[in-house]
């Protein structure tokens, strides 16, 4: 049961709305984490047990922070004059908290998922070494969502610590924001404070709620069905068979991957946030039209969000603001300049931040390599802005001009599309593999003689996918100049309305891939 098939949204979704809304409103929250349960056993079965460990572990350690800053104040009041050394005292202890939290919840993280990719690894090392001794490597089955569950209880973890939010003594409220349905298997990644207390309290189903739900859906299943379902069957078959194509349809392939990667995972997220919406609950955006991105930074606020304010607030801030750091930056400003100065604390923090993310999203070398090359990219950023700001003003550009901010448009297009081809490639190997054909064996013979339709998709497949793109692109188009479409939408008559329902449920129903004959393709980011 994935968010885009049948027994999803015909089963389960409508039993458990319609549950929800015959429970007392006290009640609700434990419909909705019974229907989390239900949702998780279906997917990851006997795996359940690591969601429950690390929603108690999480838990416990909320409640020992609480403690411990219930202790520290109870100390304070009674020796006031030693009130910065008990408060610096209890920093240090609920560090350690903090620290055997991230040690039990990422060490479980990267025992699961990484334990094979380390061990291969190692034994590849001691067989150059000309060692005998191989270690053996387990197969293990990892649970579903568990990369963002895990972010999701630590997120909780950092910010009790920090104070930012009390610890929830209620067992109930902690489990159903560790394991909301919607989101348990590709996010978004979201805080306690932003989503518990709406789960908790039960809100009534509303007309504009089911409406603007289901609307959100149905977008979100064009263009995953249309799109990025249907892309499937090419983009497997460049990416096994590159040897034996041309660079021009290697490039085709890896510009279309980047496509069908954001039809699949915004369209995924696109139903999942709508089956929140449908409970009157906002989950957070987790896209924001990042192809008008204008370089490469400005690409990483707007695509996987969520994953990306995590690190942000949990990797780069505390790396780039520690002591080390800050000291670094004081002696290099001194030498290097207000630039320069702070650019290398920065630096070491994303490296940190891309590093996590690579690995995140899989243990293999692609997925490291992923990470440091969008590393350089920003770093490089960074370091020419101040010089492409001269070169600009010299020769009287102006850098929000519409050429100007359409050739960084394309100029960041072009960037994401080899990182991703780098992304979805088998091996490292086969990655750099693709990137030189494109560069030596550049040509559109495979074009011009037709083979490019024998392979997975034909004229008609590719035609239904420009037509649905034109049409994601005017309503991104819309968005980035502020216009909110479905506000648009729903001010029209209802005639004009409901003909838009229809026209969209219409060409979900014709031209969806899907039936008899084809492989149903799982969410993209349900493996990450």
């Amino acid at each position: 049961m994935q968010y885009c098939s049948l027994v999803y949204l015909a089963a389960f979704l409508p039993i458990t709305l319609l549950i929800y809304a015959l429970t007392n409103k006290k009640k609700r929250w434990l419909v909705l984490l019974i229907a989390s349960y239900i949702f998780f056993l279906s997917l990851s079965g006997k795996l359940i047990v690591y969601l429950l460990f690390s929603t108690l572990s999480i838990h416990h350690f909320g409640l020992w922070l609480d403690r411990l800053n219930k202790d520290r104040d109870k100390e304070v009041e009674l020796n006031k004059e030693n009130k910065k050394e008990i408060k610096e005292l209890y920093k240090k202890k609920m560090g350690r908290v903090v620290f055997l939290a991230v040690l039990i919840h990422i060490g479980l993280l990267v025992c699961l998922k990484y334990t094979g990719f380390f061990g291969e690894n190692i034994n590849n090392l001691l067989e150059i070494l000309n060692v005998d001794f191989r270690f053996k490597i387990p197969k293990i089955l990892i649970p579903i969502g568990i990369s963002f569950y895990t972010l999701q209880g630590l997120s909780y973890i950092f910010d009790v610590y920090k104070g930012k939010i009390d610890a929830d003594f209620n067992l109930g409220r902690l489990a159903l924001f560790m394991s909301f349905f919607p989101c348990i298997m590709e996010g978004p990644i979201c805080r306690y404070n932003d989503t518990a207390t709406k789960l908790y309290d039960g809100e009534d189903l509303t007309y504009k709620n089911l409406a603007f739900g289901a609307q959100r859906i149905l977008w979100g299943l064009f263009k995953k069905m249309i799109i990025a379902d249907r892309l499937n069957p090419f983009i497997e078959k460049i990416f096994c068979e590159y040897n034996s194509l041309d660079g021009g349809v290697i490039l085709l392939g890896a510009i279309f991957y980047t496509i069908q990667l954001y039809a699949d995972f915004s369209g995924t997220i696109d139903v999942v946030i709508g089956s929140g919406e449908l409970f009157g609950i906002s989950l957070p955006e987790n896209f924001r039209q990042p192809f008008f991105s204008k370089n490469i930074s400005d690409f990483w606020t707007r695509w996987h969000i969520t994953l990306g304010t995590w690190f942000r607030d949990y990797i780069f801030y505390p790396v780039s603001l520690s002591k080390p750091m800050k000291k670094m930056t004081l002696n290099l400003r001194k030498i290097l300049g207000n630039h320069f100065g702070p650019l290398v604390a920065g630096s070491v923090a994303l490296l940190c931040v891309w590093l996590s993310n690579g690995l995140w999203h899989g243990a293999a070398w692609t997925f490291v390599f992923f990470g440091i090359y969008h590393f350089i990219l920003i770093v490089l950023g960074n370091i020419f802005t101040p010089f492409i700001i001269n070169v600009c003003k010299r020769r009287h550009i102006t850098r929000t001009s519409k050429p100007y901010v359409f050739m960084q448009i394309i100029k960041t297009s072009i960037l994401v599309v080899f990182g991703e081809l780098f992304f979805r490639a088998t091996t490292l190997s086969s990655g750099f593999a693709m990137f030189k054909k494109i560069f030596t064996d550049f040509s559109f013979d495979s074009l011009k003689m037709g083979t490019i339709f024998k392979l997975g998709c034909d004229r008609a497949d590719f035609t239904i996918i420009i037509l649905a793109l034109i049409i994601i692109f005017i309503v991104g188009l819309l968005k980035e100049k502020g216009i909110n479409v479905r506000e648009l939408i729903a001010k029209q008559n209802i005639f004009v309305r409901w003909t838009l329902y229809y026209l969209l449920i219409i060409a979900i129903v014709i031209f969806g891939a899907y039936g008899f004959g084809y492989a149903p393709v799982d969410p993209i980011y349900a493996n990450f």
